[in-house]
């Protein structure tokens, strides 16, 4: 990834502020860059340690680290036989995360089986990257890192790991699976996301050195608020997504109850894939129409399995289940006896995308109070931005409703709750770039110090 290190270490002070902002349990966060393939080299960026009593945060690296840069090489911090195993090469090989929660048992602490001392209590999280989105048509030249069996990894794996997020906890306040590693999980997705549209901006920040100075210092810190608004606004409408999400998809359990027959998305994608996977042994011999198949048989599981919004599903349906359907129907006769039913199947999962929004259907809900299953839809199909934060006192007002009954719903509030404290922070930084934008549009020199909060 090509980012500038004073936009890296940015970013992720703002992920570690986030995440101790949000848990109050957490002490202390390090954020490791991945470096590319195979070498892998892991460095510590920045650490964020919360003062005690307080919301202020000490940065800094200020503890000796194998990490510290220039770092450590994949093949120092892997898995090895006779060598010390570390929580690093778990999160990087496996691409998973790794919890201490208790130190006295942890197998992965470099210190407890170096000189027999306990560390603390801390989770660790990989930030993965989509391959296809850093590499492009590159992605059948890469070289992967090899473990010391000499086996590739990461080759079968949709993603790179590109960080490393490790967060401290008061002792016995963490443990794995709850709501803590949840959360944290959710926002190293979106640092991913962010570092990978941070690279992008990288290659093209270029083209901005023709500027005369006393523009570019104002463009500069036209950026630099504009960067931290965008960067806040990345991490907390797409986490205030995610539960928003989580909504939708208790819905559709509820819609899929409320149906007479298997109508629902989940239902006709399993009917689909049912169809496709009782004719891919027929294809044998046709390798190229067996792997369109295959990777369609993938695709459709994985829809089945999501809650997208219904006009993203329908661009899926479009674009990815429908253009392969077509080919394998008119490349091969193993779907002949079943074309018709095929095509309806496609058809009616065009109008089930927006089955969970429809009067009729809320009709028959009978089970649900009227008050939840006429608020429910309405919240669970949001495409949550800043400007909504009514909808999101809606959202967490309905989760406190006591005729609601779904799984986790305390703890969904409780995110929610967390991130609308950050959301509200949002409009005084739009009004500070505002005045910047002002500045610049009325031809006279900013005069605000880039330096000043």
């Amino acid at each position: 990834m090509i980012i500038s290190n004073d936009i890296l270490e940015k970013t992720c002070k703002d992920m570690i502020e986030t995440i101790l902002f949000c848990l109050s349990d957490a002490t202390k966060g390090t954020i490791y860059r991945i470096g590319k393939m195979p070498n892998l080299q892991a460095v510590r960026i920045t650490s964020g340690i919360r003062r005690e009593a307080s919301d202020e945060i000490d940065w800094g690296l200020p503890e000796v680290s194998d990490y510290n840069a220039p770092g450590k090489s994949w093949i120092e911090y892997r898995d090895r036989p006779g060598h010390v195993l570390e929580a690093m090469g778990w999160c990087v090989e496996r691409q998973k995360s790794w919890t201490a929660d208790d130190p006295y048992e942890d197998i992965r602490s470099v210190r407890k089986q170096l000189s027999g001392e306990i560390e603390d209590f801390h989770h660790m999280e990989p930030v993965l990257v989509p391959k296809r989105y850093l590499y492009g048509d590159q992605l059948g030249t890469l070289v992967y890192p090899l473990d010391c069996a000499g086996r590739p990894i990461w080759q079968d794996s949709e993603y790179v790991v590109a960080a490393v997020v490790k967060i401290h906890f008061k002792p016995y306040a963490i443990h794995r699976g709850d709501r803590s590693t949840k959360l944290i999980k959710k926002l190293s997705r979106t640092l991913g996301t962010e570092l990978l549209s941070l690279h992008i901006r990288e290659t093209l920040a270029e083209a901005q050195k023709d500027l005369t100075r006393q523009r570019l210092r104002s463009c500069n810190v036209l950026a630099h608020d504009l960067r931290n608004t965008l960067v806040k606004l990345g991490f907390i409408c797409t986490a205030i997504n995610t539960e928003f999400g989580y909504l939708r998809e208790q819905w559709e359990d509820q819609v899929e109850k409320a149906l007479p027959e298997p109508g629902t998305r989940k239902a006709l994608l399993d009917r689909l894939t049912r169809l496709l996977e009782s004719r891919l042994p027929s294809l044998n011999g046709a390798e190229d129409l067996l792997r369109l198949g295959r990777t369609l048989v993938r695709e459709q599981k994985e829809l089945a399995h999501l809650s997208p919004m219904p006009a993203a599903g329908l661009k899926w349906l479009e674009h990815q289940i429908r253009p392969k359907w077509m080919r394998l129907l008119s490349e091969s006769d193993a779907w002949s006896a079943d074309r018709e039913e095929i095509l309806e199947v496609l058809e009616r999962y065009q109008h089930s995308s927006w089955l969970g929004m429809s009067e009729e259907l809320l009709e028959k809900m009978q089970h649900l109070p009227e008050e939840i299953r006429r608020e429910w839809p309405r919240l669970a199909y949001v495409d949550f931005t800043a400007d909504k934060l009514r909808t999101l006192n809606d959202a967490i007002r309905f989760l406190d409703h006591p005729q609601l009954s779904i799984p986790h719903k305390h703890q969904t509030r409780k995110i929610l709750a967390s991130l609308r404290a950050i959301v509200e922070m949002i409009p005084e930084i739009e009004e500070r770039s505002n005045r910047i934008i002002s500045s610049l549009r009325n031809g006279g020199a900013s005069d605000i110090d880039p330096c000043t909060p």
